[in-house]
């Protein structure tokens, strides 16, 4: 049986920008697609029903957090993520390699795997390409991810081409170890800013099979014009057949970026982390709801936008409630966040299809703000 399918609907005529259709056992996800991040199996400040009145089509977890705790068996006994968590969409769970990336000065990496403290309590785990496949069969997503190494930035050459080949080498041991056909394992394409590294990065990982395939080691602290050329020297080295993954992103701004280069899926904390605080997003950039402009402002965060918050509340009283510390205000702030770039994809989506996905880039492109 086969689980997977993408479906190419349109190229854009004057850019790289696709739409598409991916097929999962759990639903069909139209792209390009903003899957909201929740990283110890849930959303913060979201329940399934804040999620699904966004019309999220899939959301993100991570292995690395969920195999600290609970630990992956449990949720295996508890009938997966997907029972776990009360989700019955599309689910991509991250192996943990940007997560250990981040754990610079409490790991130690080897061609073997990678031993690590939890910042936490000071326990000491490892985790390698067959351990990172078994916890997330265990979980049960649609989407999961190769085990990888990620490099900082900056990094010397040396380095950057290091870690490219042990990624290579390691997803070799994961599609050995991988044992679910009703998964999709995606390879990560690496080599930091260098050209001829994610040249023959991403001809490796082409050279694989997969259902899709990823561009990691982006937003690690390079400047967005290095991001897009990355991703620009990338992507006509993957399969065109299949559905392409920039991980990590998430501004206004770098999903219309990653879209105008031939990018169909994106995540990123950010839109949650910036609502927890008093950060919106509107079609002119950033709203700060704190500001004292906003005291006596009885209209929506968005004018004419059909997110819960929007229909319902005034941005007068959801700054009402950051002063006053309710814990409401960043659930109401959270939904419009994850809402706007939801509807974003779909509205950037509709213009492919019309092949008017220049006009509508250049338009919004422009009003939105890159740096949150």
């Amino acid at each position: 049986m086969t689980h997977f399918n993408f479906t190419l609907q349109k190229k854009s005529s004057d850019s790289r920008a696709r739409a598409g259709l991916l097929e999962t056992p759990h639903g069909n996800i139209e792209t390009p697609v903003f899957m909201p991040v929740g990283t110890n199996s849930a959303v913060k400040m979201m329940t399934a029903d804040h999620l699904y009145d966004t019309d999220a089509q899939i959301i993100l977890s991570n292995s690395y957090h969920l195999f600290l705790r609970p630990g992956h068996k449990l949720i295996e006994k508890a009938g997966g993520l997907h029972k776990w968590m009360n989700w019955e969409k599309p689910i991509l769970t991250d192996s943990g390699g940007f997560q250990v990336f981040s754990l610079s000065n409490l790991r130690n990496l080897t061609d073997e795997g990678v031993t690590f403290k939890d910042p936490k309590d000071g326990s000491s785990y490892f985790i390698n390409p067959e351990i990172s496949m078994e916890i997330q069969n265990s979980l049960g997503a649609d989407i999961i991810m190769a085990f990888d190494e990620c490099a900082p930035y900056p990094c010397e050459y040396k380095h950057a081409k290091e870690a490219m080949d042990r990624t290579h080498q390691w997803l070799l041991r994961c599609i050995d170890a991988h044992k679910r056909e009703d998964q999709a394992l995606f390879p990560i394409v690496q080599g930091s800013v260098y050209d001829d590294l994610r040249e023959e990065s991403a001809k490796f990982i082409a050279g694989v099979d997969a259902h899709g395939y990823a561009i990691g080691g982006v937003s690690v602290g390079e400047p967005s014009k290095l991001k897009n050329h990355i991703v620009e020297i990338t992507t006509p080295f993957l399969p065109e057949n299949k559905p392409r993954y920039l991980m990590g992103v998430g501004t206004p701004k770098d999903l219309l970026d990653g879209i105008l280069r031939g990018i169909d899926m994106f995540d990123c904390v950010m839109p949650t982390r910036i609502a927890r605080h008093g950060s919106f997003f509107t079609p002119e950039g950033r709203g700060i709801i704190k500001n004292k402009e906003f005291e006596e402002d009885f209209s929506p965060l968005v004018q004419d936008c059909q997110c819960y918050a929007c229909k319902n509340y005034t941005k007068a009283y959801i700054r009402h409630l950051f002063r006053v510390k309710e814990a409401t205000a960043s659930i109401l702030m959270t939904i419009h966040n994850i809402y706007y770039l939801v509807n974003l994809m779909k509205e950037a989506r509709q213009a492919i299809l019309e092949d008017r996905f220049v006009e509508f880039y250049r338009i919004n492109s422009a009003r939105a703000v890159q740096d949150l």
